[in-house]
């Protein structure tokens, strides 16, 4: 009895170590069977990254004369989300080095705002005036669209100056650096190209 016990007990210790042994491969996959031009494969399968969403409003005053006198005021009151992060589809095996350590380096490009789009729920007309001692001059049905498009570039303008290419480069990193680390990295060094 003392033996199937011994036995049972020597094979349940096998077991435990097997599959321990398992459970710790899966955790870190080995990063032999990992080269640069997969790595660069699964980093640019996220294409143009975006790492952040930054919402802006803007007030945008506009004025048009008119001929032969007078002029048209419009104040519109505009709100925009501005995406940016890191576009990864040029990344190329160059941008990756992996040395026999696993301390591997990747070259990013820099972060860029990929859109602005304006909420034209929030958007809206808030002041539109004509100069009241020329009753004749028609409203521009243009203006709001020319209001809009210097909108664009001031809330791009802003989201600049409130360092949205900062958080968004940031945040690309932290994600790149996940992903690697999931695929096997020890440690990911990023810089800039």
């Amino acid at each position: 009895m003392r033996l199937g016990w011994t036995v049972a007990g020597a094979v349940a210790g096998i077991v435990l170590v097997l599959a321990w042994q398992n459970v710790v491969e899966r955790r870190t996959p080995p990063l032999s069977t990992l080269d640069a031009p997969a790595m660069v494969r699964e980093i640019q399968s996220l294409s143009e990254l975006v790492s952040i969403k930054y919402t802006v409003q803007k007030v945008v005053g506009l004025e048009e004369q008119k001929s032969p006198v007078g002029s048209e005021k419009l104040l519109l009151i505009v709100q925009a989300e501005v995406l940016a992060g890191v576009d990864l589809s040029s990344l190329s095996p160059a941008s990756i080095k992996i040395p026999p350590d696993r301390n591997i380096k990747v070259s990013l490009p820099p972060a860029r705002i990929f859109h602005i789009v304006i909420d034209d729920k929030e958007t809206k007309v808030w002041d539109r005036r004509i100069t009241w001692w020329t009753p004749w001059v028609s409203a521009d049905p243009d203006l709001e669209r020319q209001a809009r498009l210097a909108a664009t570039k001031s809330i791009e303008q802003a989201a600049l100056d409130m360092g949205i290419l900062d958080q968004a480069r940031r945040n690309a990193e932290t994600v790149i650096r996940n992903l690697l680390q999931t695929l096997g990295a020890k440690s990911v060094t990023l810089s800039l190209t």
